[in-house]
């Protein structure tokens, strides 16, 4: 269950999990656009009205707001699936 106006931890395994390659131009907007709007959320609600599955999401999701990479993106992109590779 997530908090109002966050998205659900179940959305954010789902996106988290499909390689961006294989997503719509339409599904990566979204994708973009609801993590904006997750993180502004999570910047704004206190932390001590958060639920215990939300806290741990926001650890999780890196919706820490400080500018570091989240545990779910060290993970893609440790396997390949993330966005942030550099040519070589």
């Amino acid at each position: 269950m997530s908090d109002t106006g966050r998205q659900s931890m179940t959305d954010k395994v789902g996106s988290a999990l499909k390689p961006d390659s294989q997503k719509t131009t339409t599904e990566q907007a979204g994708d973009t656009l609801k993590g904006w709007s997750d993180s502004a959320a999570s910047t704004v609600q206190p932390q001590g009205e958060k639920s215990t599955t939300q806290k741990a999401g926001d650890a999780v999701s890196g919706n820490s707001n400080e500018n570091q990479e989240s545990l779910v993106d060290k993970a893609k992109n440790a396997v390949g699936m993330g966005g942030n590779q550099q040519q070589k």
